[in-house]
């Protein structure tokens, strides 16, 4: 009974959860056992295939998260009732590739097959258990703790754990200073509408995230770039910019950065906090990949204290976009201004997310699901970037972590919209560097999401544009 052979060679077979998974799943497609049929125990199957128990645990709750798998108390582990199968979806076609639906129609169109360009985790790396035991909590709160509104800075119980989870990073906070928002993008939008006015000037790095300068845009404020380097901001640059235009502040990510993949160095971080300091800058450090990242990355506002950096982040790159949530921490003062403005344009943020969120992280196995996407992330880089190099793409820096990786194709800067379009026409999205620069230039970058491209299609479609060649 599921006697597995089990490699134990990761890099031929993957780990040995990723082994035991996929054994188990290939004996279910081919109906070995039927629903209803227990596995060994975790300590059985432990001793009869010489592994730790934990592997084995962990094996069994990534089958629950799949749904093929089922544990309920005092049965142990069952084979799940197969899900009634869905009708067939049509024959996909490819929309229609404009402004409009890379702003907007592109995170509700689900029909592109490969999203190479996405900004999030695919759909499959979910911590599917974590979430549906969340909302179920969720279900069963009486009606009248749910029925208003809910607090302007948001739940109480999220920011208690946020501030406490923000102490790892020597981040000295309470709940006090932290206000919950509907993602990382209204947070960023609360900044801008808090601080800064019509006319201002503020600086964005080169490449950025690409909502940034459009809340820029319609806050009729003036934007100038600096370079995004390997090792973070031009410090040079900076300094000229800083003289000729005497900004207001500056928009940062300090670590795994969208879309450049590349975290602040100590110094890049020590000298940018010597050039707010000395000039008087707001510092908005937007930090949402900080999760995904190997352990001693520098963090602007542990460094600084809060007294002229706000700190943002969020859980969509972790948890699940779907739940939009995400937070600002800053000196008290701030945050209650944050609060005014959140108030003033669209009220509380939803309580009942929050609810869900704040389960997921505290009983949700929130730190070994993080731990899980960061292997599989640096698996993924592996052989991306691998296949980057073989299809001769130019990889601006391998972090091997965090979703992003930002590329060079073969081909001309004015070519990179047709090429999408190209690729488009074949199930195949990617994101030009152009949306992601200010004043979106022509760009022969692209940014890759390395859990969805690793896809032999994509890489097929990439080793064809060597006509294009400049």
């Amino acid at each position: 009974m599921f006697k597995l052979k089990l490699s134990r060679s990761r890099k031929d077979e993957g780990t040995l959860v990723d082994q035991i998974v996929s054994s188990i799943e290939d004996e279910l497609r081919h109906g070995t056992y039927p629903a209803g049929t227990a596995l060994p125990s975790v300590r059985a199957f432990a001793k009869s295939h010489s592994l730790s128990t934990y592997t084995v645990s962990e094996a069994y709750q990534r089958l629950v998260s799949l749904g093929l798998v089922v544990a309920r108390a005092g049965a142990g582990y069952r084979i799940a009732t197969p899900a009634a199968k869905v009708p067939a979806a049509p024959a996909w076609s490819a929309p229609s590739l404009n402004a409009a639906w890379l702003l907007s129609d592109v995170f509700a169109d689900q029909s592109v097959p490969i999203k190479a360009g996405c900004g999030w985790i695919p759909n499959d790396w979910i911590n599917e258990s974590g979430i549906q035991h969340a909302l179920r909590v969720v279900s069963r709160v009486p009606g009248p703790r749910i029925g208003g509104y809910g607090h302007p800075y948001g739940l109480a119980t999220l920011r208690e754990h946020i501030a406490s989870s923000l102490r790892r990073y020597s981040l000295s906070v309470g709940p006090a200073d932290v206000l919950l928002t509907q993602g990382v993008t209204q947070a960023l939008d609360l900044i801008v509408r808090t601080l800064l006015q019509p006319g201002d000037t503020v600086i964005v790095e080169d490449p950025c995230y690409c909502n940034l300068p459009q809340i820029l845009k319609v806050a009729f404020v003036n934007v100038v770039s600096v370079p995004r380097t390997p090792d973070g901001i031009d410090s040079a640059e900076l300094e000229e910019i800083v003289r000729l235009h005497r900004p207001k502040g500056i928009f940062v990510n300090t670590v795994l950065q969208n879309p450049s993949g590349t975290s602040l160095s100590a110094s890049s971080a020590f000298r940018l906090l010597q050039i707010a300091d000395r000039e008087g800058l707001w510092v908005v450090e937007d930090d949402i990949s900080r999760e995904l990242a190997p352990p001693g990355a520098p963090c602007l506002a542990a460094m600084e204290g809060l007294r002229r950096v706000i700190y943002v982040s969020g859980f969509s790159k972790t948890i699940t976009p779907a739940m939009r949530v995400g937070y600002i921490a800053a000196s008290r003062d701030l945050v209650s201004r944050f609060a005014l403005t959140k108030m003033a344009v669209g009220l509380t943020s939803s309580e009942v997310t929050e609810r869900a969120v704040a389960n997921v992280l505290i009983e949700g196995h929130y730190e070994r699901h993080t731990a899980h996407i960061r292997e599989r992330l640096f698996n993924a880089h592996v052989r991306v970037t691998e296949a980057m190099a073989d299809a001769g793409l130019e990889v601006f820096h391998t972090p091997n972590a965090g979703l992003f990786l930002w590329a060079k194709l073969p081909i001309s800067p004015e070519d990179s919209i047709e090429v999408a379009h190209a690729a488009l026409a074949k199930g195949i999205w990617l994101a030009p560097g152009s949306y992601f620069r200010p004043g979106e230039p022509a760009s022969e970058w692209f940014r890759f999401n390395a859990a969805t491209s690793d896809v032999a299609e994509l890489w097929a479609f990439m080793k064809g544009l060597s006509g294009r060649i400049t």
